[in-house]
């Protein structure tokens, strides 16, 4: 009788073994992590890492390359050390080509040409001042003349000695396209430093965005 029992409660004690081994209970005290993440990180890249045969990291060698669709910009540099060439490739003259010739002003003065602001185009409007100025060196072909660009008094010096040149060597250009030879033809640039008007605003800089004329003669033998 006593087997019986002691039968009985070791299969019920089985029973609850397995049923306890069998329940899955919720752990207690552990802090829950908001938005867990539910997939494996993605891979950034396929290259290998470089390395050298002992395992270490090494850098890239060879020259650094740059993107050719945002080549560096150069810094804006003195005229009067680094003339500006010309857009169609036309050799500016040596500074003394025309050295100790006697210079004359007023001859060309009512055909001084004037700018936009901060541009160096030849208006429509001014071309016909240009075209006097080559018919005068066409009349007169032992003379030749200089061409001296002025700005307005804003912007930097070294800017307006820039946009200067620049005015002057498109007159220049035009002069050329007219039929003077480039070799009569000298360039200079003042910047702001000579205005006509010596006024600080809009009516006097639009007097100050010019081109000069100054005629050149050959010295006396």
């Amino acid at each position: 009788m006593k087997l019986t029992k002691f039968a009985n409660l070791l299969v019920i004690g089985l029973v609850l073994a397995v049923a306890a081994s069998g329940c899955k209970k919720k752990p207690v005290g552990v802090t829950q992590l908001p938005n867990p993440y539910t997939k494996n990180p993605t891979d950034k890249g396929s290259a290998a890492p470089l390395t050298d045969n002992g395992g270490r990291t090494t850098l890239p060698t060879g020259p650094i390359t740059t993107d050719v669709s945002h080549p560096p910009v150069n810094p804006i540099v003195n005229p009067i050390v680094n003339p500006i060439v010309n857009p169609t490739g036309t050799p500016s003259n040596s500074p003394d080509t025309h050295a100790g010739w006697p210079e004359d002003r007023s001859i060309l003065k009512a055909d001084t040409v004037y700018f936009d602001f901060d541009s160096s185009a030849v208006k429509a409007s001014e071309k016909p001042k240009v075209a006097a100025v080559a018919d005068y060196l066409k009349a007169n072909a032992a003379t030749a003349v200089k061409i001296e660009g002025n700005c307005d008094e804003r912007g930097t010096e070294e800017y307006n000695r820039s946009l200067g040149e620049r005015r002057a060597l498109a007159v220049r250009e035009e002069l050329i396209r007219l039929g003077i030879d480039a070799t009569r033809v000298d360039t200079t640039s003042f910047g702001k430093d000579k205005p006509e008007d010596p006024g600080h605003d809009e009516a006097a800089w639009k007097k100050n965005r010019r081109d000069d004329f100054v005629v050149l003669t050959p010295p006396a033998k």
